[in-house]
């Protein structure tokens, strides 16, 4: 793990090399709290945990006056009810079993919970997704829950030795997001393309991607549980 001042320095160099065609999200998978509450003072308010339990036990601890937290792991139905009023947007909705219980949570805590379609994009075996040429009949099916705010699409691409190897991915991603913008009647809400993570940031924000999600290249190699 990093250094304080590495961090800052790391999120400094990552926010000039964006230039403000996209926003950060600090991905703090394993970071302790009183990390993640330092990484947020340095240029970003946005950050991402991948895991129920692991955001559970930090929550009590994050500077939430501060930082938006956003969801961008896996999520199973079962913990939905975990987090519904934790977090302020949910990146990986990949099936109607899942924004269904999103939809029962957020109607009991009376909230609109923001989400983003994740997408296979690279058609993988065994990996979380819709698929992509079933994007607008789920998106149909999901814009009739009144507690759910589709907001954009989310990808994680397949994992490759040189980044440059995805950015066909990335344009692909990145058209099937303006498709649907241009036919959405009110569009102001389809904001959010979210791709690019630490190896492959600039490539995805060179085709257009407006949200990167970005660990280890800010807090440095960490050592994940199994």
């Amino acid at each position: 793990m990093n250094t304080r001042e590495e961090i800052k320095e790391n999120i400094r160099r990552i926010l000039g090399e964006l230039d403000g065609r996209a926003e950060l999200l600090l991905a703090t998978k394993t970071v302790p709290a009183e990390l993640i509450n330092y990484a947020v003072t340095c240029g970003t308010r946005l950050i991402g945990e991948n895991r129920v339990q692991e955001l559970l036990e930090k929550y009590d601890s994050l500077d939430k006056e501060n930082m938006e937290i956003h969801f961008i792991g896996h999520l199973q139905t079962n913990k939905v009810k975990y987090i519904i009023d934790k977090v302020s947007m949910i990146h990986s909705v990949d099936s109607l079993a899942l924004a269904s219980e999103i939809e029962k949570q957020a109607a009991k805590h009376n909230l609109t919970m923001k989400v983003l379609v994740e997408i296979n994009i690279g058609s993988e075996a065994g990996k979380s997704g819709i698929a992509m040429e079933d994007t607008e009949e789920f998106l149909e099916k999901i814009g009739e829950f009144p507690h759910l705010q589709p907001c954009g699409l989310m990808i994680i691409p397949p994992k490759t030795e040189f980044p440059e190897e995805n950015l066909h991915f990335f344009e692909k991603i990145y058209q099937k997001f303006i498709d649907i913008r241009v036919k959405k009647e009110d569009n102001k809400n389809w904001a959010v393309l979210s791709a690019g993570m630490s190896g492959d940031y600039l490539q995805a924000v060179s085709c257009g991607a407006n949200l990167v999600r970005v660990g280890s290249a800010v807090f440095g190699a960490r050592s994940y549980p199994v």
